[in-house]
């Protein structure tokens, strides 16, 4: 799978890209074949105004319909046909019509000059600068020695071709950002089913370790039990029989740990909100956990000097917060750990304080200690026990208070959580 997974994202990423690519170049020859096709109407309305402007004026003299073609293209070839038999109104209307057979709809401006180029007739507001941009056919017979010559200028030749091609391009955008945004969701999906797949593979491993160790003791006791030398012995029959109990107590906590990630996950967990000193609560969490600090040759020092001490909070689910973060404070601590609990009001928040010296964390840990299991999906620390639901836990509990909790930590000196609760 570790392989297959980066050949699939891989052919994807070139799949889409390919796609682009294509879309692009679609899109580009496009816009070439629309330009040469404005060209080429261009080219067609000059040679129309040429003819139109010509049949004018065939149909000025008098009695033309009795000449032959080739009469009336001598005529046409004597300084007899000139455009200044026209009036400007004239020449514009028949450089209109040609732009309206050839589906050009663009404003445009036209000066029509003679053999020194000199204006003969122009529109009112043709500028000078406009000779150089302009589209030129000659208006005269061309052997006729008279030669005049029309400019005619087009405006917007640009957007022009975006009017043309203004929805063609939208829409290739439009589908190139839907199959783009396809590909990061299909990618993003797999990532998460991956991380979900290892997830899922961690966790029946650390729970398979965690219930192997007391059912294996169980197992051990259990024999003993039925051994002569100790079936007469009330003390050891005491003895291992503790044993079995304390291991079976260590297996539901286990279970429950589970249950209550299940019941949270789902918001079956209703609080029973009272009135409670959280003082008096934390002072009840570390007198269950002192011995355990005193095994590491720890201490636990109390710094408890908030006056504001009354908050609205389920006493089992805070005090489990409190438990939560102090285990993970003994758990993850070197050799003679060195734990403070502190207390401050800030606004309307009574803040509990939990530092420790212990192995600290990077920023990307940081960033994603509460996700559940993270612990389980790292799997960086072996000797730690958990399922590393413990601060998943606590995040969704101290949020269903209405509070807060963040940390912060630096590695190899520590980590401080602190935990925002409202005060009542």
């Amino acid at each position: 799978m570790r392989k297959v997974f980066p050949l699939i994202v891989l052919l994807i990423t070139l799949s889409v890209l390919g796609i682009i690519f294509i879309q692009m170049q679609w899109i580009r020859n496009a816009i070439f074949v629309k330009e040469e096709q404005y060209q080429q109407s261009i080219e067609k309305t000059m040679i129309d105004v040429r003819e139109e402007a010509m049949m004018s004026f065939i149909k000025r003299v008098p009695h033309s319909e009795m000449f032959s073609k080739e009469q009336l293209n001598a005529i046409l070839q004597t300084p007899a046909y000139t455009t200044q038999i026209f009036s400007s109104e004239e020449i514009s209307q028949i450089i209109n019509n040609a732009l309206r057979r050839n589906n050009l709809k663009q404003p445009f401006e036209f000066c029509v000059t003679d053999i020194f180029n000199t204006p003969i007739l122009y529109s009112k507001t043709f500028k000078s600068e406009y000779f150089n941009k302009s589209y030129n056919i000659r208006l005269t017979h061309e052997r006729s020695s008279f030669i005049e010559t029309l400019h005619l200028y087009i405006k917007e030749p640009k957007s022009y071709l975006m009017s043309k091609m203004g929805w063609m391009i939208a829409a290739s955008i439009i589908f190139t950002c839907i199959i783009i945004s396809a590909f990061a969701l299909t990618i993003r999906t797999m990532f998460n089913q991956k991380k979900l797949s290892e997830i899922k593979s961690d966790f029946i491993n650390n729970m398979t370790h965690e219930l192997k160790t007391p059912l294996a003791t169980i197992s051990l006791a259990v024999d003993a039990l039925t051994n002569e030398k100790v079936i007469h012995d009330d003390t050891k029959i005491r003895y291992y029989s503790g044993m079995i109990k304390e291991e079976n107590k260590r297996m539901n906590k286990q279970v429950e740990k589970i249950l209550q990630s299940a019941r949270l996950e789902r918001q079956e967990i209703k609080l029973n909100l009272q009135k409670l000193n959280a003082h008096d609560l934390i002072h009840k969490v570390a007198d269950n956990l002192i011995l355990q600090i005193q095994e590491k040759n720890g201490s636990l020092i109390l710094n408890l000097n908030a006056d504001k001490v009354m908050i609205n909070a389920d006493e089992v689910h805070f005090s489990n917060i409190i438990f939560n973060l102090l285990d993970n404070a003994i758990k993850y601590s070197k050799d003679n750990p060195k734990i403070e609990i502190e207390t401050l009001v800030t606004g309307n928040m009574l803040a509990v304080k939990i530092k420790d010296n212990g192995i600290g964390m990077s920023k990307e840990t940081q960033s994603r200690i509460f996700e559940k299991f993270y612990r389980a999906h790292t799997g960086n620390l072996h000797n730690v026990k958990g399922f590393g639901l413990g601060l998943s836990y606590v995040k969704a509990l101290v949020e269903a208070h209405n509070g807060k909790v963040k940390v912060e930590s630096t590695i190899g000196k520590g980590s401080t959580f602190t935990v925002l609760m409202p005060v009542a």
